[in-house]
């Protein structure tokens, strides 16, 4: 086995002490056909996180900071400490299978027109997550955000987005690779600048995925490679995140349709308030529920 790091596996971690300890755990079990390095970034946490994994995994390059730094920074800082030539971001949420890791490397290294290869994400339960999807369009933030998505043709677009015409079940080229397990070189990842830290935890993938199909560089859906996730698990829901999702969707619009996206997404945003706020005022709550629920619009927008 050579000396030299060939996969270095970027591990984020924030408060979520227990599913990173199993993460890496599986990744201990996970007995690689090369030599590579697990870097775990923590990002402030408060859990006692960083202490857990530097006392049980001291081979860890454990990095520590000292406030959370959200998701695009913090994995961009674990890339610039790794020294492999692949690396792969890897949510705290996920446990990798045997084998899984090694296989995305393989491909990649026999597939140079690739940029990027995701595995199949699995539940814990054995199914399977379908978890590619299009870039999205135009359309998207509509059908998303307000009731237009629930019918036609804001359903055709959304089965579109959410790849329903996929079952999944075989390895393809697709528009967008899961993100909460990525691989690609990291030579690449460097030069591309790596996340772009102003969609500091949504739509970062997203944006990477889109470089990467500008500069004609292939995705791979891998099913051969698979990886257990908890979905949603490594992401707790707050009046903050709420917020961080909508700016960094209105970032993501306007760098990418820059005559356009931002006046679009002030629009969507605004039919969205509208929908939440008649929704507020028909609803059973009574009125100091109702004010309430105002106050968290008005701070959310």
């Amino acid at each position: 086995m050579s000396t030299l790091v060939n996969v270095s596996i970027v591990v984020l971690s924030w408060n979520t002490r227990d599913l990173t300890l199993a993460c890496l755990r599986a990744l201990r079990r996970d007995v690689p056909r090369v030599q590579r390095e697990v870097v775990v970034v923590d990002n402030g946490s408060q859990d006692g996180s960083a202490d857990a994994v530097a006392a049980e995994f001291p081979e860890v390059v454990l990095v520590r900071n000292a406030e959370n730094r959200l998701y695009a920074e913090g994995n961009n800082q674990g890339v610039k400490a790794a020294t492999g030539e692949y690396v792969c971001l890897l949510n705290s949420d996920t446990e990798v299978k045997p084998g899984a890791i090694d296989t995305m490397r393989e491909f990649l290294e026999s597939s140079p027109e690739h940029g990027a290869v995701s595995p199949r994400l699995l539940n814990f339960d054995g199914t399977v997550q379908l978890a590619c999807t299009r870039i999205p369009g135009l359309a998207d933030p509509l059908v998303d955000s307000t009731i237009f998505g629930r019918f036609w043709p804001g359903t055709i677009v959304h089965a579109r987005t959410r790849y329903h015409d996929f079952d999944h079940g075989h390895s393809r080229d697709v528009e967008q690779t899961p993100g909460a397990v990525f691989m690609m070189r990291r030579d690449e990842y460097l030069d591309m600048g790596g996340l772009d830290e102003r969609l500091s935890l949504f739509f970062n993938d997203v944006d990477l995925c889109l470089r990467l199909r500008k500069k004609h560089r292939r995705l791979r859906y891998l099913v051969d490679a698979e990886v257990y996730h908890h979905q949603g698990a490594s992401t707790k829901r707050s009046e903050r995140v709420q917020a961080l999702w909508l700016q960094n969707r209105h970032d993501y619009y306007v760098k990418h349709h820059p005559w356009i996206g931002g006046w679009w997404l002030r629009t969507v945003r605004g039919l969205w308030a509208m929908q939440v706020g008649a929704g507020i005022l028909l609803g059973p709550k009574n009125l100091s529920q109702k004010r309430a629920a105002f106050g968290e619009l008005r701070r959310t927008l």
